[in-house]
């Protein structure tokens, strides 16, 4: 059986980004768990806001097609997700919309999602651990043709439970986030056969 490869990110551009640290520690619960893992950040692939007129004027920006060779290459998506406003991030939206956008005619519908897997997780100050955009997040990506696993895990208090150097130190956020990724990488295991 060939060694599963997951594509780990965060919905977040910023530097300290609680939702950065924690797919940082899934990411290593993965590989654990024997995935191959490809951390990602999206601040390295800045994007302009899909444009409809851009994308026939211009075709797929070159970070577009980066990032869309990038998730074809990998079976399952782990995403940690900022909630902004109860949704997702207008940065990870963009990407998705851009990633999702055919580059020829010939081109499979949704060739960078269709028949991926994906776990969801999340990291908030606030009491719900950003709760509220798993919920769009996971419907976006079932959408476009992701087997999004139930499992997930929303983090509250996210700026009590890591330490100086941004690892979790809180036991029971860390045995949840470990639990979804080893999650992740036994599906793909069982179904890649």
């Amino acid at each position: 059986m060939s060694t599963p490869k997951v594509l780990a990110f965060a919905g977040s551009t910023r530097a300290a980004s609680y939702n950065k640290k924690l797919v940082r520690h899934a990411a290593e619960a993965a590989r654990a768990a024997g995935a191959e893992v490809t951390l990602l950040d999206l601040r390295d692939y800045p994007l302009p806001l899909f444009d409809g007129d851009l994308e026939d004027e211009q075709g797929l920006p070159e970070n577009a097609k980066k990032l869309k060779a990038i998730f074809r290459e990998h079976d399952a998506l782990l995403i940690s997700s900022p909630e902004y406003n109860s949704s997702v991030t207008a940065v990870l939206k963009n990407t998705l919309d851009w990633v999702s956008r055919a580059e020829t005619d010939e081109e499979p519908a949704l060739a960078a999602f269709r028949g991926k897997a994906a776990a969801l997780m999340s990291a908030s100050p606030g009491a719900l651990g950003g709760l509220r955009g798993l919920v769009h997040l996971r419907a976006i990506l079932g959408n476009i043709g992701v087997i999004v696993l139930p499992d997930q895990v929303a983090v509250p208090k996210a700026h009590e439970v890591f330490d100086e150097s941004g690892a979790l130190k809180d036991e029971r956020a860390a045995k949840q986030v470990t639990h979804v990724a080893q999650g992740l990488v036994g599906f793909l295991k069982k179904h890649l056969g």
